[in-house]
């Protein structure tokens, strides 16, 4: 099992927490991983994004022009890298940022209502986790009891209360990932 994953969207969305706590479950099972962030100057409300690889195997580069699945949570990023996706792989977006939704019909396209239900149930700090759960329903690479403890070693300590919130947030994000 090897996946190449781009997660891109605006700073402050969670997009390189996500990405790093998807990596660090991935070590705890004893897989390969590499967790490549880019982010410009003005990480809070810029574009961010950040390449994963989980493998069971070695990983020869961290480096990728091509991608298994894209997980794009704005319209810029969507637009940038779904021509990036290889064909068959997928493209998971969260329906609140996207105008224009992707229309290749080599890849499989998901949305997840991330955004809306993390508002609806007053959970929007865990906005990112909702949408890891819809990855994860989709490629079950890791565990949730490995992303649990890949946030608990995060997360300070302070906000460990938050921890079921999260859970609960992965679990919704399962639940609500919906192929187009």
């Amino acid at each position: 099992m090897k996946q190449e994953i781009i997660i891109s969207g605006f700073g402050g969305q969670g997009v390189l927490s996500m990405g790093k706590i998807l990596a660090y479950a991935g070590l705890m099972e004893g897989k390969e991983v590499t967790w490549m962030p880019a982010y410009g100057p003005e990480q809070r409300g810029g574009t961010a994004n950040v390449t994963v690889i989980v493998s069971d195997d070695p990983i020869s580069s961290p480096i990728l022009s091509s991608y298994d699945t894209a997980i794009v949570l704005n319209q810029p990023s969507l637009d940038k890298f779904t021509p990036k996706v290889k064909p068959g792989g997928d493209i998971i977006y969260d329906s609140f940022g996207i105008m224009d939704r992707p229309t290749r019909d080599d890849v499989a396209a998901w949305h997840i209502n991330a955004m809306e239900t993390a508002a609806e149930l007053k959970m929007i700090k865990c906005f990112n986790m909702f949408v890891l759960g819809g990855l994860l329903k989709i490629h079950p690479i890791v565990s949730l009891e490995s992303v649990m403890k890949a946030l608990a070693k995060t997360l300070p300590e302070r906000h460990h209360k938050l921890l079921p919130m999260n859970e609960q947030a992965i679990i919704k994000g399962m639940e609500i990932i919906a192929k187009d």
